[in-house]
């Protein structure tokens, strides 16, 4: 199935962090860490940005028209959004997995079950996750997810040190949950939206998402990018309500 490319590397990075950080014990220097951190920024506003762009099309006016869409979705979106406290969900499982850190002590015997647990909820929960996987479904655009395969394989390989081997465990977890995004999405959502002409207004709110996922790694601007999410669900409404 290519549109399952995404999620493939995405376990690939989690796998390979994770024997790399069991075999290395080693973290990596500041300046290095540094340099990944600029590098991954710098790969999530191109292909934030290249996605936005490929999906506008058209006369000036159209563009123009596209990207009102795309900001009145993102406005409803964070609306909704907070009214569903899906950013204060997603924070508290966050604030969950940090405790879990701080508590948890190299010769604990429950540390394997608490690595997979703290892996897969962040795994599962980052905004990226959803975005990926809904990305890769719909047009086959891996490269949100493989931005968050490198995120991800980074993290296991420090949690590695800590957990040990069971932190290996959550690709499982992400395996299941963006690769059933991605066939879903890629088997009834995408007929659906492609026959309608509404793939691209999906794609350009995803796009700009993914941007805002930047910013947080470049720790410009604290946006609460997950209660952006439902704009992935009025983009299209609007784009047919306005046609």
């Amino acid at each position: 199935m290519p549109w399952m490319i995404g999620t493939a590397l995405n376990v690939a990075g989690i796998l390979i962090g994770g024997v790399v950080g069991l075999v290395r014990r080693k973290p990596f220097s500041p300046a290095r860490e540094s340099f990944l951190k600029v590098a991954l920024g710098a790969f999530t506003v191109f292909y934030g940005l290249r996605l936005t762009w490929v999906s506008l099309n058209g006369s000036l006016w159209q563009i123009l028209k596209q990207l009102l869409i795309a900001v009145l979705a993102l406005m409803l979106g964070r609306l909704t959004g907070r009214l569903l406290r899906l950013q204060k969900m997603s924070n508290h499982l966050g604030r969950e997995a940090r405790e879990r850190i701080a508590a948890t002590k190299p010769a604990d015997p429950g540390r394997l079950s608490d690595g997979f647990k703290t892996c897969a909820a962040l795994y599962c929960a980052a905004p990226l996750a959803l975005l990926g996987a809904l990305q890769d479904g719909l047009s086959g655009y891996y490269y949100p997810l493989a931005v968050k395969a490198v995120m991800d394989g980074l993290g296991t390989m420090g949690f590695a040190l800590l957990f040990g081997w069971g932190v290996l465990m959550s690709a499982l977890p992400v395996l299941a949950f963006q690769g059933t995004i991605t066939l879903v999405c890629a088997q009834y959502l995408r007929p659906f939206l492609e026959a309608h002409g509404l793939v691209d207004s999906v794609n350009a709110v995803g796009g700009l998402l993914v941007f805002c996922v930047a910013l947080l790694i470049f720790e410009i601007r604290r946006i609460e990018v997950t209660d952006y999410l439902p704009a992935l669900i009025f983009a299209p409404l609007l784009t047919f309500l306005l046609k």
